[in-house]
């Protein structure tokens, strides 16, 4: 299985940035994609709404449900996911790529963000899987694909946001937790973590770096199609980095990723 015609995948944050490129690489076999963002409405700070990622993807050959979904709300979250079965007649993939950061330390960090990297990350991961659960279980190849990182218990990952760091090791865990739940019914539950940073609007809540020391979202987009087109039960419960997976698909050259080929690259968070 090297395609995803007609499969379809619901995207998390699909807007712009990672799930936006995932969505365009599944676009590009004639994917069905389900948009499921909150960006409705343009912002000049924040370029892309799911109607330009609609759009792009229409373009690329797939076919878009662009949906305005905030998946802190269950309600929701289950609408979508019943709209996006209506319209497609299953749902074969779970991309779970929303997320929220703030790079900050404890006394500097809001109750009002630490609630919504908890809503979004752990809570908005573990609700979009369990909605999308009774449709995943009838689908021919069935993947949960988290944006997360492997657990990295080191206190140098803790200590200068651990507000986000726990938010996002929670979506860790429901990849782990999940991988051995899922195993017996064929739901290949895996994580998916770039080895460097991605020329993403995340890369601006990073002190001192830019785009000229990233990657191109499209190594990740890569990397998730070659998990996504893995027969499910061959591999669930890995925490995998996109280079090595695509290294294991005989992919060497990675310059064609970098946003400025010859430019040394910063390793992303959580990785030593």
């Amino acid at each position: 299985m090297h395609s995803l015609k007609d499969k379809t995948l619901f995207i998390t944050g699909a807007s712009r940035g990672i799930g936006l490129a995932i969505a365009k690489r599944a676009a590009r076999d004639g994917a069905n994609i389900v948009i499921a963002a909150k960006s409705a409405v343009a912002n000049p700070k924040l370029p892309g709404t799911i109607y330009t990622a609609a759009a792009e993807i229409e373009a690329a050959g797939g076919h878009a449900l662009p949906l305005m979904v905030d998946i802190r709300s269950e309600e929701s979250v289950l609408a979508a996911v019943a709209e996006a079965v209506g319209r497609f007649g299953g749902i074969d993939i779970l991309v779970n790529n929303a997320s929220a950061i703030w790079l900050r330390g404890t006394a500097e960090t809001p109750m009002k963000r630490f609630d919504l990297m908890h809503q979004v990350n752990t809570r908005g991961t573990f609700l979009c899987s369990q909605a999308c659960l009774p449709h995943l279980k009838k689908a021919a190849n069935p993947h949960i694909l988290t944006l997360s990182p492997p657990p990295n218990l080191d206190p140098k990952w803790f200590a200068p946001h651990v507000a986000y760091t726990i938010a996002k090791y929670g979506m860790s865990l429901c990849v782990l937790g999940m991988a051995e739940e899922f195993r017996s019914i064929g739901i290949a539950v895996n994580a998916l973590w770039p080895r460097t940073v991605v020329a993403t609007d995340a890369l601006n809540m990073i002190p001192g770096v830019d785009t000229r020391n990233a990657r191109k979202p499209e190594i990740v987009a890569d990397a998730a199609h070659a998990v996504l087109t893995t027969p499910s039960r061959e591999r669930t419960g890995q925490f995998l980095i996109d280079e090595a997976v695509l290294a294991g698909q005989g992919i060497t050259d990675f310059d064609r990723y970098a946003v400025a080929p010859g430019e040394s690259l910063l390793p992303d968070l959580f990785l030593d």
